[in-house]
């Protein structure tokens, strides 16, 4: 057990008399899955000796709790090539290539980016489930945040919900908008009659979108696109209502001259650290595809 794989947190007079696992609930939002876990084994410390998480704290003890708990990997790994963009002991970040699926379906067995994680996972002798913060399309590129523990995924679902995970994607859509940035906020339901495709329409969820042009071109735009909500295929169908469909996404109305998939790409990743409170943000290079159609100093900081 190391510093970096422990919760710790010093008691405060108002935590006097509560149960360790109340304070775990309440102030730092554990999740009871979570809590549940943690009483199974020797999980949690009070200055350093083992303590229930149903004894009652006093001001000024030093509580710990191991976060990363032993679990078995549910998906075969493989070695295979994997961009590893950060890394510490409870995330892992990748660039995802466009054409890889996130997780094995039925259509896709092997090869995927979970089969990736896991054999580079097992190389290093570790064993763990394959826990993704987010998904993207299996043609949209970039960053994937993989959770190395329950604790970890939980933490990041919940800064999620109150707006402090911030994703940004770069694409290249179709014509140029009148407005250099703005926000597009239609709501988006899945289009009746199907299993994948969805549509703005009035009747469906409520979805928020922040772009901004970075380039034009003469037939298409360079935009960076800030996600509010994480709807299915929200910035794909926000595009086309907006009536500038990403380049390549023939699902969404989006022409295959330049580029033949989706030209989206998940850039740029930031969140508060659920341990040091400190700010991650983390960059994925921009792939070929997409950067054959772009100025080299279009994405430069």
């Amino acid at each position: 057990m190391t510093a970096n794989t422990l919760f710790t947190y010093t008691l405060t007079p108002e935590d006097d008399g509560r149960k360790y696992q109340d304070i775990l609930l309440r102030r730092f939002h554990f999740s009871r899955k979570v809590l549940q876990k943690l009483k199974i084994g020797e999980n949690v410390w009070i200055d350093g000796k083992f303590t229930y998480l149903t004894a009652r704290g006093k001001t000024g003890q030093t509580l710990a709790v191991n976060i990363l708990e032993e679990e078995p990997a549910t998906i075969r790994g493989e070695l295979l090539p994997i961009e590893i963009i950060y890394e510490d002991e409870i995330f892992l970040a990748v660039n995802k290539p466009p054409g890889q699926v996130i997780h094995p379906n039925s259509r896709y067995r092997t090869g995927t980016l979970a089969n990736a994680v896991i054999g580079y996972w097992g190389s290093k002798g570790e064993t763990r489930p394959f826990r993704p913060v987010s998904r993207i399309d299996r043609n949209t590129s970039g960053i994937v945040l993989i959770a190395k523990s329950r604790y970890a995924h939980q933490q990041l679902a919940a800064l999620s919900v109150k707006n402090k995970v911030e994703k940004k994607y770069l694409g290249l859509s179709e014509g140029h908008s009148p407005l250099t940035q703005g926000e597009w906020s239609f709501p988006i339901r899945l289009k009746p009659g199907s299993k994948i495709v969805r549509e703005a329409h009035p009747d469906g969820q409520s979805a928020l979108t922040l772009f901004q042009t970075l380039q034009q071109y003469p037939d298409y735009s360079l935009m960076e696109f800030t996600l509010v909500t994480g709807r299915t295929h929200q910035i794909r169908v926000h595009a086309q209502a907006a009536g500038h469909p990403l380049l390549g996404d023939d699902l969404y109305g989006g022409g295959m001259k330049y580029i033949q998939r989706q030209a989206l790409h998940c850039y740029s990743y930031s969140f508060p650290h659920p341990l040091t409170l400190k700010t991650i943000k983390i960059k994925a290079t921009v792939p070929v595809d997409m950067r054959m159609l772009l100025l080299e100093d279009s994405f430069d900081d």
